[in-house]
């Protein structure tokens, strides 16, 4: 029977689903058809895999080729499929073995030559690969990230002929060795140090925190007070990536650029966009779903600098996944999932012209105007952001002391790595992604602490949200001080930290 059987892999949001390539060769009318709800770039398959056979020497059966791509409900797109497609043709009409097809998984676009180009998503392909048991076969140029993929055998190849060869047994690829093994770049000693920041110990005590327990923070206050400059070294004093992180980060990046830097392996996704972003640009979207700035921060910082000056309906976006670490994108004819656990870093002016509470007194605006200048943020955006600090300027005297070094991001990074450890051994995860019944069970307080808060929530008229998260704060202190039980003290540091709740 002319037929033969393939497997590949589509992409759906982070998912890759299996795709089963059937070929059929019957008598008839010589035709190509493909079947399986292809798009467009599949579609012109037809020629690249006829072009490419051809100039490999290998024989085009002059008969009725069918190439089915199930299931037939997945949409199918980009030229991954050449690759499997040119292969079914080979396998179906007896110019290469078919036995071993099977223990394998194709994807690479032909070029009219036969040579194989680069794909897209080529890591988040291995990444599921792996849990089917068959080795990988995909273009060279995408074969480090892929091998960043532990459990699954990766063949590297440049040509339609070099697979041939391998298939019939007269030349074998080499297995492409893992790449994940050269850890690279686990200790952030690219980002910039937080021993360059004079002064500001009140913030950068706010930053470790917001490290340790993976809040989200805001800094306010008046323009060269060095809120850019201390967001810019944040990442580095966060603690390492874990292996799934590394891959998760690594797989959202190959499917958005197509292809995946290596050097990048286990460094902390950093995304700053312009305020003048649009709501597609940060979330994602699309007719064909991609992953927005959300998603490419992932277990990373997304920082976003001038806050109050986005769109208001763009930041509005981000109020669902600042609360569950994930984003559907649904589109009339599909619909995408998109993992968007990141760390938000804002950074906003206290007024319009920027100088409220400086000591120069330059700030002329209006009561009214710092009202309307702040409401630009909503109340239940400021709500899901568990610190807010203000800024203030750098004194004269200390800006000007020479030779004046403050903490290593190193020693700090180290406090920080401790109590996420902490954190990680007694619940399984960082206290910003604590539920209600776990604060009830982590979260104990003692009769003055809570007489404390009651105060607090009394007079700055706290939502039931910003109530939880100060009792997270206090949790992630308690964390970086070693100590097991939250105290008053504790307490009394988390609610400074909602220093927008009382205006």
């Amino acid at each position: 029977m002319s037929l033969a059987v393939l497997y590949s892999r589509a992409l759906s949001g982070m998912d890759a689903p299996l795709v089963t390539v059937e070929i059929h060769i019957a008598n008839g009318l010589p035709s190509f058809t493909i079947v399986g709800l292809p798009e467009m770039e599949v579609r012109e398959s037809k020629d690249r895999v006829r072009s490419a056979l051809q100039n490999s020497h290998f024989k085009i059966p002059a008969q009725r080729i069918t190439v089915n791509l199930a299931p037939a409900d997945l949409p199918k797109e980009s030229g991954r499929f050449d690759l499997p497609i040119a292969l079914g043709i080979l396998a179906a009409t007896g110019q290469i073995p078919k036995e071993q097809l099977d223990q394998y998984e194709w994807a690479g676009e032909l070029a009219l030559t036969g040579e194989l180009r680069p794909i897209r998503g080529a890591l988040a392909m291995t990444y599921h690969a792996s849990q089917s048991g068959r080795s990988f076969v995909l273009p060279e140029q995408n074969a480090a990230e892929a091998a960043l993929v532990k459990k699954v055998t990766i063949y590297a190849a440049q040509s339609l002929l070099q697979i041939c060869a391998h298939l019939t047994k007269q030349k074998l690829l080499p297995v492409f060795p893992n790449t994940a093994d050269n850890e690279v770049a686990t200790e952030n000693q690219h980002f910039p140090d937080f021993e360059d920041i004079k002064g500001q110990a009140h913030a950068k005590r706010a930053l470790e925190i917001a490290a340790a327990g993976r809040h989200n923070i805001l800094m306010t206050g008046p323009p060269g007070t060095g809120k850019s400059m201390m967001a810019a070294r944040f990442p580095g004093i966060l603690p390492p990536m874990t292996e799934d992180e590394a891959l998760e980060s690594a797989a959202i990046q190959s499917l958005s650029y197509g292809r995946f830097n290596i050097a990048e392996w286990k460094r902390r996704p950093f995304r700053a966009p312009h305020h003048t972003a649009s709501g597609v640009a940060l979330v994602g979207g699309g007719s064909h779903p991609r992953p927005g700035e959300i998603s490419l921060a992932l277990h990373g910082v997304l920082f976003l600098d001038e806050f109050p000056e986005f769109d208001r309906k763009v930041l509005e976006v981000l109020r669902e996944p600042l609360e569950s670490g994930k984003i559907t994108i649904s589109r009339a004819a599909r619909q995408a999932e998109f993992p968007a656990d990141f760390q938000l870093i804002a950074a906003s002016n206290p007024c319009f012209c920027g100088y409220l509470g400086h000591p120069s007194g330059k700030c002329q605006c209006t009561p009214d105007q710092i009202a309307r200048y702040r409401g630009r943020i909503s109340g239940p955006l400021l709500d899901r952001i568990d610190i807010q600090i203000e800024v203030p300027a750098v004194p004269q005297e200390e800006l000007m002391r020479q030779n004046v070094t403050g903490e290593k991001s190193s020693v700090i990074r180290t406090r920080v790595t401790e109590s996420h450890q902490r954190q990680l051994a007694r619940q399984g995860k960082t206290n910003n992604r604590l539920g209600v019944k776990e604060i009830d069970q982590y979260c104990i307080l003692d009769t003055i602490s809570e007489n404390l808060l009651k105060q607090a929530i009394s007079r700055l008229n706290l939502s039931a949200r910003a109530y939880h998260r100060i009792l997270k704060v206090a949790r992630t202190i308690a964390d970086l001080s070693g100590i097991e039980k939250i105290s008053n003290q504790h307490i009394a540091e988390a609610i400074q930290y909602r220093r927008l709740d009382k205006q």
